[in-house]
């Protein structure tokens, strides 16, 4: 039987932490049962490691006892981080060094590491993930791009391989715990009983992955005066035709200036955030209205639709009539 260890904190999630227990525990036998076959044998072990072993209340005032401690320093091949409830700016350095002591002595030792959502945060803060591709919630990409340099955050997957040998795994945002906890049972105890315990908690893999679901623009808090009065008249102005000359013109600074000054702010470019609110009105008038496609595209500021789908696709990871299907009211239908 393989051992999982889940990190349970005042922060975790309980949804999160409680939904992969039952998943891995159930592992190996709740398929047989729900089929009527003969029992088997549980495949994984889950127990949850807390600070002490003492019980506490997680995320929402969820009970949590944990089986062990952190400083027991216990041992399992499978090590995982359950989504945190943090905010977005919240980088976690300044707490939990035991915490991120025993993960690096434990990835060290030969566990394989996997985090879920916000959990890749505490792995960041830890150093694991220097130097690595990783994924989060879209939400966090920020605080990765300010806080953690050294990462090579990609929020469009739901799964991202942060090592060569895959011993480090971080998972998407919110449920893509679902899509974690199939690839752990997969890797660890075969794809066969991954299918069964799909099957049996109708466990969807999002091969889609995070990029339908990202808002794109979303304001930083920045001291940038000249910055913000450039994304106030975007948001007013991002379907005019020279849109870049039109905010620099409005901002009366030089062009150069206040693409440099922007980029270093927010992270984009002038261009790219005007692309960006461009692309979530279309979002929003193809989970709203009917108008073609055609005549979205044209209404945000591009006289060239097979561009602007091509630009669509490239930017949610669907054509735009995917996404109308995906997310357009049935009642709209």
């Amino acid at each position: 039987m393989r051992q999982a260890l889940l990190v349970a904190l005042p922060e975790t999630a309980g949804s999160a932490l409680y939904g992969m227990v039952d998943v891995l525990g159930a592992t190996g036998t709740l398929w047989n049962e729900l089929s009527g076959l003969s029992a088997g044998p549980p495949l994984i072990r889950p127990r949850i490691v807390g600070l002490t072993a003492a019980p506490f209340d997680c995320g929402n005032a969820i009970p949590v006892r944990p089986q062990a401690a952190v400083g027991d320093d216990p041992h399992a091949e499978i090590v995982i981080v359950p989504e945190l409830w943090i905010s977005p700016t919240d980088d976690m350095r300044d707490r939990y060094a035991d915490v991120m002591d025993w993960l690096r002595r434990r990835y060290a030792a030969g566990s394989s590491i996997y985090s879920s959502c916000s959990g890749a945060v505490l792995l960041a803060a830890s150093g694991l993930l220097d130097g690595r591709e990783a994924t989060s919630h879209w939400g966090y990409q920020d605080l990765f791009r300010t806080r953690f340099p050294k990462v090579r955050f990609r929020p469009e997957p739901n799964i991202c391989f942060s090592d060569p040998a895959g011993r480090i795994v971080t998972g998407g945002g919110a449920t893509s715990w679902h899509d974690l906890a199939l690839h752990i049972v997969a890797r660890h105890c075969g794809a066969g009983a991954a299918v069964q315990i799909a099957k049996a908690y109708l466990l969807k893999w999002h091969g889609e992955g995070q990029l339908p679901y990202a808002n794109l623009v979303r304001r930083q808090p920045h001291a940038d005066s000249l910055v913000r009065r450039a994304e106030d008249w975007l948001a007013e102005n991002y379907m005019a035709e020279q849109v870049v000359a039109g905010v620099v013109a409005a901002c009366g600074a030089a062009e150069r200036t206040l693409k440099r000054r922007f980029k270093a702010a927010t992270g984009v470019s002038l261009m790219a955030y005007a692309q960006n609110l461009r692309i979530e009105q279309m979002k929003r008038r193809l989970e709203t209205d009917a108008a073609p496609f055609e005549a979205i595209a044209t209404d945000v500021g591009y006289d060239n639709p097979a561009f602007a789908r091509r630009l669509f696709k490239r930017t949610t990871g669907l054509l735009p009539s995917d996404y109308r299907r995906m997310f357009r009211p049935v009642s709209d239908t």
